[in-house]
């Protein structure tokens, strides 16, 4: 695995996945967009598996911010948490092939067959505070209504957004103190 970062429209960008850059920022919201291989469309059934496998963990494993599964890519914004029993932040790779194995399992099991439902590589922005988590949040929202498939996002069956939280009480996972 390459581990390196680049500058991308003034932000700090990367992939995950064996041939492309990829970085992870601790404590920071990571924007993650994943897509099916060659440009499979989901059916709705299936779409409804994968909402499910990136909501999971929320809480446990990430704290899931948005995440909108559109016909052929997903969408997520989400800040990776603290493993208490590794005692290390979790890893976006570990994340990642968490999500995707599970839904491609699910997805291939309901389908009774085998095989790549996701492209390998996956690309994660780290979002930096100058560009406003709220702002980003609502560009995910706002992809099926920019794709002509709703009119308003909240008609868009496949989207999920964290319920609104004063910062004060966010749990943003256990403290590690050395």
């Amino acid at each position: 695995m390459i581990s390196a970062s680049f500058e991308c429209n003034n932000s700090v960008c990367s992939s995950i996945g064996s041939n492309l850059p990829h970085l992870q920022r601790d404590f920071k919201p990571h924007f993650i967009t994943f897509v099916t291989k060659f440009r499979w469309t989901l059916p709705d059934w299936a779409r409804d598996v994968v909402l499910g496998a990136c909501c999971h963990d929320h809480r446990s494993r990430y704290e899931l911010y948005v995440a909108v599964v559109m016909p052929d890519h997903v969408h997520m914004i989400l800040t990776p948490l603290i493993n208490p029993t590794r005692r290390e932040m979790v890893s976006l790779i570990e994340i990642m092939q968490g999500i995707k194995g599970a839904s491609a399992r699910a997805i291939n099991q309901h389908m009774g067959g085998h095989g790549v439902v996701w492209q390998e590589e996956s690309f994660d922005h780290v979002l930096r505070s100058s560009e406003g988590l709220d702002a980003k949040v609502d560009y995910v929202l706002q992809n099926p209504v920019r794709k002509g498939l709703v009119a308003d996002w909240r008609d868009y069956r496949w989207g999920w957004r964290r319920p609104e939280q004063p910062v004060a009480e966010m749990r943003v996972g256990h403290q590690i103190h050395l």
